[in-house]
């Protein structure tokens, strides 16, 4: 059983047979074959406007150019304290931008406080040329707390951001888990709430390696393809990512393996709500499970060969000394058997 991450999930079989269809043959390099094309298009319609779509390797080379092609010298960009721009990427954004800084925001259960981002944004536009200037807000979502923001609270963001004339930036690692737990259209969770560019990702979801970066105001993003080029993110055989997106987005794939590892996530949670030994943090609204566990309870598992994570904790919650917060992650692979299994070690 492995709740260590959806990153340790394969590929769909959908996914892998369209590889398969495309690996032969010739086509036209570097975004410019027809099923490129024809997969941009796609985009296009599920975000419900035109749209231009840059493939990259990695969540993190995808976060790390979308913030790059806004950044200018002293620029701060705000994002939450346990995003994975600022605790995950090894400094990445601030190396591919060699410019920006990323000045973190308080928030419980992952999110941005609005009223601390707030508070930060007017004190970045106070500063003169040695402190820097604001470049962008930048919000996850979902975020590493597995948590979702409402249409509510994003528009409650993306206002702050245009108070201060600056673009809004979303980390989508997980975009269709949070899409699905929300029941709203890709346009309405993003563009529609004031999003200006979008971290895509597809690897956590079923594809092999497939993450893009979507930029909705085409006009902006004529400059994108040189800061990818830079970056050695431009794909020669670009039809290999096309044909993995071509699969995933086709008759809504995407939606429901997310509705799957989302589901999974809700009944393996249930799981640990009438477990004796473990204390659910809060009800999951996406694809990651936290739970403090007794260490007892951790051993069983490990000795079972259960693969999850042991994650740090934050100041707020309340541990014991025999006790540890652990992460589990469902995937579209996460089976009721699985979930099944798991309950008859802990149950």
């Amino acid at each position: 059983m492995n709740f260590g991450s959806d990153n340790y999930a394969g590929a769909h079989s959908a996914i892998t047979a369209s590889l398969a269809k495309h690996a032969t043959g010739y086509a036209t390099p570097y975004s410019t074959s027809d099923l490129d094309l024809a997969v941009q298009r796609r985009f296009s319609t599920i975000f419900e406007r035109d749209v231009a779509v840059f493939y990259v390797a990695t969540g993190t080379a995808s976060n790390s150019l979308a913030l790059a092609s806004f950044a200018k010298p002293g620029g701060i960009v705000l994002a939450h304290h346990e995003a994975h721009i600022v605790v995950d990427e090894c400094g990445a954004p601030e190396y591919l931008s060699n410019q920006i800084r990323i000045v973190p925001v308080k928030g419980s259960h992952g999110k941005m406080d609005s009223a601390h981002l707030c508070k930060q944004a007017k004190r970045i536009t106070g500063l003169d040329v040695h402190g820097g200037r604001l470049n962008a807000i930048s919000v996850t979502q979902p975020t590493e707390n597995g948590t979702v923001y409402s249409l509510e609270e994003l528009e409650t963001i993306a206002k702050i951001a245009i108070d201060h004339k600056v673009p809004l930036h979303m980390d989508g690692a997980r975009f269709a888990n949070g899409l699905v737990s929300l029941g709203c259209s890709p346009a309405e969770m993003t563009w529609k709430r004031g999003v200006d560019i979008l971290s895509f990702g597809g690897t956590k979801n079923g594809c092999w390696c497939a993450e893009a970066v979507v930029i909705f105001d085409i006009e902006k993003a004529r400059e994108f393809g040189f800061i990818q080029k830079r970056a050695a993110q431009l794909f020669s055989k670009s039809r290999f990512v096309s044909a993995q997106f071509e699969a995933y987005l086709e008759n809504d794939l995407w939606i429901d393996l997310a509705r799957h590892s989302n589901k999974m996530a809700a009944d393996l949670a249930d799981t640990f709500s009438h477990s004796l030994s473990s204390r659910l943090i809060r009800t999951p609204q996406a694809n990651e499970v936290f739970v403090i566990l007794e260490k007892n309870t951790i051993a069983l598992l490990e000795s079972n060969s259960v693969v999850f994570s042991i994650w740090p904790a934050s100041d707020e919650l309340e541990i014991r000394d025999d006790e540890q917060l652990c992460r589990f992650v469902t995937s579209f692979e996460t089976t009721e058997d699985d979930i099944n299994r798991f309950r008859s070690l802990i149950i």
